[in-house]
């Protein structure tokens, strides 16, 4: 396999989704549909975190997990792209540091450059 993505979001539907997406693109995809520590990121080291601004169920939420990672020297090399359907994703991005935002629903093809972008 090749780059591995890491995926938290708490839609399962939304996780078999981008499982597909990323297995055909041939990216290697670590799925989680609750909340991860800095810890566990950095164990598994991914290319690249799809991030969930609302992940139900955990105590966190997206924008949270993205401002900690943001700020632990061990995960500062790992792109974060924050995926929501909320309206002001793009200023929620900016605020925690992220590096870029994909807007729900999502457009296959325009999320898969957005990967290219990060991971090539």
């Amino acid at each position: 396999m090749g780059k591995k993505i890491m995926v938290i979001d708490d839609d399962e539907d939304i996780l078999s989704i981008l499982e597909i997406i990323l297995g055909d693109e041939g990216y290697e995809s670590i799925l989680y549909n609750t909340g991860a520590n800095a810890d566990t990121v950095a164990q598994l080291s991914p290319d690249l975190i799809l991030l969930d601004v609302r992940i139900a169920g955990f105590p966190k939420t997206g924008v949270e997990i993205c401002s900690e990672f943001k700020s632990d020297p061990k995960l500062l090399g790992i792109p974060i792209l924050l995926i929501s359907a909320e309206y002001n994703v793009k200023s929620l991005a900016t605020a925690c540091g992220a590096d870029g935002f994909v807007q729900k629903p999502f457009d296959i093809t325009g999320l898969v450059n957005q990967i290219k972008d990060f991971v090539s």
